[in-house]
């Protein structure tokens, strides 16, 4: 597995990770905390997508 390939990895499991976060400020935590998780999951899809315009520059 090359660069790009590590990137693509990582690119797909950052949006995962990402998804998931939403998911749990959205459904579970109905209070403060689930801004928190909203915004770390929106930040988690920042670098997803930092890794994904990497990909063939590296």
């Amino acid at each position: 597995m090359n660069k790009n390939g590590v990137l693509a990895w990582a690119t797909i499991i950052m949006i995962v990770v990402g998804i998931a976060l939403i998911g749990l400020g959205a459904f579970r935590y109905n209070e403060v905390a689930g801004w928190g998780f909203g915004a770390v999951g929106i930040g988690f899809f920042a670098i997803a997508w930092v890794f994904n315009a990497l990909k063939g520059r590296v």
